[in-house]
């Protein structure tokens, strides 16, 4: 089995600095597991790492697609399985740091997604039902069908309720059927987790998105615009870019897109911690718990050399 290391956490948590200086303990490389770092020219909504904040660690799955593109957790196992060979071919042990909970359960676990046609019809219809009665609707319709999925996913994920929907009305099929339920993983792997207090993780939150507005993420999202990138498309919707997008089409006050957006993604770390729950073989580490940072690191760095081999 190919070794893994894989750090998640909710967003703000600090996943990123504890991957790269893990990284660099290691002698290693990061594959990304968050579904938004690959699109190029997102990178203030997405807390993408620049080039000095990388270190020198080389990072795979950043900028490969253009925001117009679609990526999805299928497109995630392809590439992630890809370059966990490569890196332990290379006799190192990557880190798959952050992201998105279902594609790093995906990878892990080894789900099988089905390819269930698409009609352009039907998502029009959906859509437009959702635009004019409201996303819990549809919402509401999915989970008579399909309550498991509909209990992964939230109302306001107008995206994957309808595609889900889709499938389900094309194929009588749910989005994925796993393949793993004995909860066996496909990798010889240690899962750390990274949590805080919920005061302390909603105050880096709020600050953190006041950091992105004063990097420039209106004039980021506002050029994306301009260059063309459609509203309305996958990256758009990533939270922190439909919020400024609704902004500056719709004419609303920018305080208020700002209190939106911070209550938007103080949610997604709520659903972030109950998505993670339901991985028993995560080990968790709080935060808050350290003296110091450098202490935080190097206890995860203990357990990564106990359970590798590591000198």
């Amino acid at each position: 089995m190919n070794r893994l290391i894989v750090i998640i956490g909710p967003t703000a948590v600090g996943k990123t600095k504890i991957s790269i200086d893990l990284a660099k303990k290691l002698d290693t490389q990061i594959i990304s597991g968050d579904s938004m770092l690959v699109y190029r020219g997102m990178d203030i909504g997405t807390a993408k790492p620049d080039i000095v904040e990388r270190e020198g660690i080389v990072h795979h799955l950043i900028d490969i697609l253009d925001p117009q593109q679609e990526f999805n957790v299928v497109d995630f196992q392809q590439y992630a399985q890809k370059c966990i060979t490569q890196i332990n071919n290379d006799n190192r042990i990557p880190i798959l740091a952050g992201g998105t909970g279902l594609y790093v359960r995906a990878l892990l676990e080894g789900y099988q997604f089905n390819q269930a046609p698409s009609d352009e019809k039907l998502r029009q219809k959906l859509t437009g039902m959702a635009e004019q009665y409201g996303n819990q609707y549809v919402h509401t319709m999915l989970q008579q069908v399909q309550p498991v999925t509909a209990a992964r996913l939230h109302p306001n994920d107008q995206r994957r309720v309808i595609r889900a929907l889709e499938v389900y009305y094309l194929s009588g099929e749910t989005i994925s059927q796993d393949k793993a339920a004995t909860n066996e993983l496909l990798y010889d792997v240690v899962v750390i987790g990274l949590t805080m207090e919920r005061a302390s993780l909603y105050e880096r939150i709020n600050r953190r998105v006041d950091q992105m507005l004063e990097q420039g993420l209106v004039t980021e999202v506002s050029e994306l615009l301009q260059q063309g990138v459609p509203p309305n498309c996958q990256a758009m919707q990533g939270i922190g870019y439909k919020e400024i997008v609704e902004y500056l089409l719709a004419g609303q006050e920018l305080v208020t897109t700002v209190d939106r957006l911070k209550q938007a993604t103080r949610n997604f770390a709520k659903r972030q911690l109950t998505f993670y729950r339901r991985m028993p073989y995560i080990t968790w580490y709080n935060v808050d718990d350290f003296d110091n940072y450098n202490n935080l690191v190097e206890t995860i760095y203990k357990q990564v050399a106990v359970k590798f081999g590591v000198r």
